[in-house]
């Protein structure tokens, strides 16, 4: 069972690489958290979500579910269930929970801790058009092989910065959301859901 696999694979996490942007990241992180939801079936995928064009903040960006901890959240695994359901209609009782990695820090600002969920494959998802224009599955072994992505350089606020950018049929995937991917396609144990 691909949630078992999962759980097993967190509980033999390699060291993390250091390719976070800690070092860049503001003195005050602001928590945040994702669901990173891996689809049981034969070939597992990954839900991700495209944020609408028209918002003020990472219009159009591909992104996890996921967003602030909020005051009412229990901890990070009850923030990015929350936000899973408010953004695409994923309800708790679909979402087998395996556990949380550490958390990634941005240079926005946020310490974001990835949630590592197993939902049942082809949930009719129910996107909030205030947050989501849609969402989508990438199969885990394309969206986790690192080979996919190109490493690339930006000066932001003063700093030089480094990013990792993907595109997957005509999405691009970058900046924190594939950072998170590659970090954890390195340090998840190679195979752990065949």
């Amino acid at each position: 069972m691909l949630s078992e696999k999962l759980r097993d694979a967190l509980d033999n996490l390699l060291p993390e690489p250091g390719e976070d942007e800690a070092h860049l990241a503001a003195p005050t992180l602001r928590d945040a958290a994702v669901l990173v939801a891996f689809t049981d079936r034969a070939d597992p995928g990954v839900i991700l979500t495209q944020r609408p064009q028209w918002l003020r903040s990472h219009a159009g960006q591909v992104a996890f579910p996921g967003g602030k901890i909020d005051p009412g959240d229990r901890d990070a695994i009850d923030a990015a269930l929350r936000e899973a359901e408010e953004e695409i209609g994923l309800g708790r009782r679909d979402v087998m929970v395996a556990g949380a990695t550490e958390p990634y820090h941005s240079g926005s600002g946020y310490r974001i801790t990835p949630v590592l969920a197993v939902i049942p494959p082809d949930l009719p998802l129910d996107p909030n058009p205030d947050e989501v224009e849609e969402w989508f599955e990438v199969p885990l072994d394309i969206l986790f092989d690192p080979g996919n992505y190109a490493r690339q350089y930006a000066h932001w606020q003063g700093h030089d910065r480094h990013y990792y950018d993907m595109d997957w049929q005509g999405r691009r995937i970058w900046g924190v959301t594939a950072g998170i991917i590659v970090n954890l396609a390195r340090r998840l144990p190679a195979g752990w859901h065949r």
